[in-house]
């Protein structure tokens, strides 16, 4: 199943407004894969906010993302570096051709989760490293309110998985315009063991009582 590019349209909004979120996952990125050199793929990688980082670990960094808006952005952040416009679920790669796979705040976006990983899984070479940052699927989504210091309010639909635009989570903002495909934890986990990948590293970083991210690392046997 393929993604839709649906933040076309709404990528420089982005670029502006959540890059210091979507930073939370930098420094995981680059201490959970260490240093390179080696080929590192990053799938869905919006408007390369990832990708100046990975370069500067000494890998040579790639990025898919299927909206031809945010790759617009990233070559404007990055220069004409290697950037594809693909879905994350059917890429023109080779089986095997990368040495890393890494993706970032992007199983809320895909269609299909379990794809987007087994496609990691195809491309990731045995032995390397498929590194994933994402919103943490019990405490943020559609069907819960993280109103900051409190906790979070948990409201009915945590095991709804159908592509949403409303709900008590969603506020005002970006996501009542493209949507969110909730996913629940266990359906979030099973899908890096459906692909054949063995997670050997998990995190709840952040500061937070009740936290905002879940990081895991994976190794393709």
């Amino acid at each position: 199943m393929k993604s839709a590019a649906r933040y076309d349209g709404y990528a420089v909004w982005y670029d502006a407004h959540l890059t210091s979120f979507a930073q939370r996952a930098t420094s995981l990125l680059r201490n959970w894969l260490g240093p390179g050199p080696g080929r590192c793929l990053e799938l869905g990688c919006g408007s390369g906010i990832q990708l100046g980082a990975l370069e500067e670990a000494g890998w040579f960094a790639a990025g898919i993302d299927v909206s031809s808006d945010q790759l617009h952005v990233a070559k404007q952040r990055r220069g004409a570096r290697y950037l594809v416009q693909a879905d994350a679920c059917v890429t023109p790669f080779s089986d095997a051709c990368f040495d890393a796979v890494v993706g970032a705040f992007i199983h809320t976006d895909v269609d299909d989760w379990s794809g987007v990983l087994s496609e990691a899984a195809r491309l990731v070479r045995p032995g390397g490293r498929v590194v994933y940052i994402g919103t943490h699927p019990c405490f943020i989504g559609p069907f819960s309110r993280y109103p900051g210091a409190e906790p979070p309010r948990l409201h009915a639909g945590y095991r709804r998985t159908a592509r949403t635009y409303t709900g008590p989570g969603l506020g005002d903002g970006l996501r009542r315009r493209v949507g969110v495909q909730h996913v629940p934890l266990d359906a979030f986990l099973n899908a890096f063991f459906q692909a054949g990948l063995r997670i050997d590293h998990v995190e709840e970083p952040g500061p937070e009582e009740y936290p905002r991210v879940i990081a895991l690392a994976a190794v393709r046997p």
